[in-house]
């Protein structure tokens, strides 16, 4: 195991949803880098692992990186872990991770646990394509601005949510969005009080609102995309930028072709916007 990184998926909740071969990592690694050390320290203990820790967070990671890369390159082996779950997905890491790329570093991941990926599993929405938005903005005109440009979005699309935020958040969804449209609320996934809830917005808003419990924990909330409903307003915003940048490499054919394949769209609506755009020019 010398001289490696291994970012290492940690339970999200249930103390269970550990695999064998993250606990065998954590046993044999030199060192393990947290975003909390006193967090982590919990579950090692509950699987009795006694190895040295390194806070590794948000306010030193870009700091902090270059000497547990060094320490990667006199032959340590170290574990990434974030306090919940995958690592990087709205987690620290990302600087750890990239430099230890651009040293010519093996990092392996050992999948495990994620919120979003588990939301998703159950949430009876389309899933063959989704967008992942992380945290939203903090501001409710910044959301607002955000929920507006979503509206043509065709796939799924999740982000996550604090309990401090969650009801400002779905009332500006609320405000941008049909009252109709089919949202998922996932809260405290794989913990004692989970819940899952699958609603029309305006439903969901109001069980928000008048229930306490369900504006406390994690959430993950999953929005449906919009249903297709005709020619003018069939392709989304993301279609159009993937068209756009195809046709600078490629013919109309080859790029409808491709943006087809990508996209999942229809040909002829792609092939008539492709024509707008080359006459727009």
């Amino acid at each position: 195991m010398s001289g490696k990184l291994y970012v290492v998926a940690t339970p999200i909740g249930n103390l269970a949803d550990f695999s064998f071969r993250a606990l065998e990592v954590l046993k044999q690694v030199d060192l393990i880098a947290a975003e909390d050390t006193r967090h982590v320290k919990m579950l090692l203990q509950h699987y009795g692992i006694n190895k040295p820790l390194v806070s590794l967070h948000q306010h030193n990671e870009d700091k902090a990186s270059q000497g547990l890369v060094d320490k990667i390159k006199a032959g340590q082996s170290i574990a990434l872990v974030s306090d919940a779950g995958t690592p990087l997905l709205s987690d620290p890491g990302l600087p750890l991770v990239k430099l230890a790329r651009q040293e010519g570093l093996e990092v392996s991941p050992i999948p495990g646990a994620c919120a979003l990926i588990a939301a998703l599993s159950v949430s009876g929405l389309p899933v063959t394509r989704f967008t992942f938005e992380g945290f939203l903005p903090r501001t409710s005109s910044a959301r607002k601005n955000f929920f507006q440009g979503k509206l043509k979005d065709c796939s799924t699309w999740a982000f996550y949510e604090s309990s401090h935020r969650i009801q400002a958040a779905l009332e500006d969804l609320s405000q941008i969005f049909p009252a109709e449209h089919e949202i998922v609320i996932a809260r405290e996934i794989t913990k004692l009080h989970e819940t899952i809830l699958k609603a029309p917005l305006a439903d969901a808003l109001q069980r928000v609102q008048s229930d306490e419990n369900m504006r406390k924990g994690e959430f993950v909330v999953i929005v449906a995309g919009n249903p297709v409903t005709s020619d003018d307003d069939a392709v989304s915003d993301e279609q159009l930028r993937i068209l756009r940048l195809l046709l600078q490499e490629c013919s109309i054919k080859s790029a409808v072709a491709l943006a087809t394949e990508i996209t999942g769209q229809r040909k002829k609506l792609l092939y008539q916007a492709a024509l707008d755009m080359q006459q727009s020019h």
